[in-house]
């Protein structure tokens, strides 16, 4: 937590409103919850108001291109076009594609196809087809606010098999997000996320989460899905962070490529869906 702040200092929020009128008993609750011995979120993880807006700006570019993919990805498009489509979109809506040169990623996007669990490079050598799942992953800046969200598309005739992997991962995160509430606990959403994909038959990757996001790519919390009910972050209003388990077939194992030391894939048999909300 932060240094106390004297009932009649401004708050820290930027409010400009005396302190004991606007967060103290906010604080207070936190506080209560952090000597109970759980894990609480320090005021930098917290947006304002006027931060949540631009935030919101931010993924108004991020929607815009996923809807356009929606509408225009098809069999016979390379994971190359996907790239070049977000990369035209974002820059002439006047953002910037956060995966951009991210740590040396190369591309605009991540376009992750069949065993590839996430971090898929696009490719003129990858080209849709019939029967494939894919999982575009798009993220923004805009004005230095970030967003990121991502959406699985079935390629032509997919296979029941395939139709299920994706619409119970949807249904995972929707689960997740039912259990998104002020002063409950991550754990809620992971145990959710969880329990779901592991009664019907699936596996949830344990090495790779969500993350906080809005003033930065990547923000604390790491958001995992093999938690407890009333375990890790205290959920308080002012937190924004992705959901996005990575639901495997098979077995939970994931390994990332040697050469590019980018893309993952599963460890075993060949699909993993995957959704993104913030």
């Amino acid at each position: 937590m932060a240094k106390k702040i004297g009932r009649n200092d401004p708050c820290w929020c930027g409010s400009n409103k005396k302190y004991k009128t606007c967060h103290m008993a906010f604080d207070d609750k936190i506080w209560s919850m952090a000597i109970q011995g759980h894990e609480v979120p320090s005021h930098d993880l917290l947006k304002n108001a006027e931060q949540i807006e631009k935030i919101k700006e931010s993924c108004k570019i991020n929607i815009a291109v996923l809807d356009y993919i929606e509408a225009n990805i098809k069999e016979g498009m390379s994971t190359a076009e996907i790239d070049k489509i977000v990369y035209d979109m974002t820059t002439d809506m006047g953002g910037i594609p956060a995966p951009l040169n991210y740590e040396g990623y190369p591309y605009s996007v991540c376009t992750s196809v069949n065993d590839q669990v996430c971090h898929g490079f696009p490719s003129k050598d990858v080209i849709l087809k019939s029967g494939d799942i894919i999982n575009v992953d798009c993220s923004t800046i805009l004005n230095g606010y970030f967003s990121d969200s991502s959406r699985m598309f079935c390629i032509g005739e997919v296979s029941e098999e395939k139709k299920r992997l994706v619409q119970v991962t949807r249904e995972c995160v929707e689960k997740g997000l039912d259990e998104v509430k002020p002063w409950g606990f991550l754990g809620d959403m992971g145990q959710a996320v969880h329990d779901h994909a592991y009664e019907n038959g699936y596996t949830v990757v344990r090495e790779i989460g969500g993350h906080g996001v809005g003033l930065e790519f990547h923000e604390d919390p790491w958001v995992g899905y093999n938690s407890r009910r009333g375990e890790e972050m205290l959920l308080v209003p002012g937190m924004i962070f992705t959901i996005e388990p990575m639901v495997n077939m098979g077995k939970v194992e994931i390994f990332t490529d040697p050469k590019n030391e980018w893309e993952v894939y599963t460890e075993s048999l060949p699909h993993s869906g995957r959704s993104w909300y913030w």
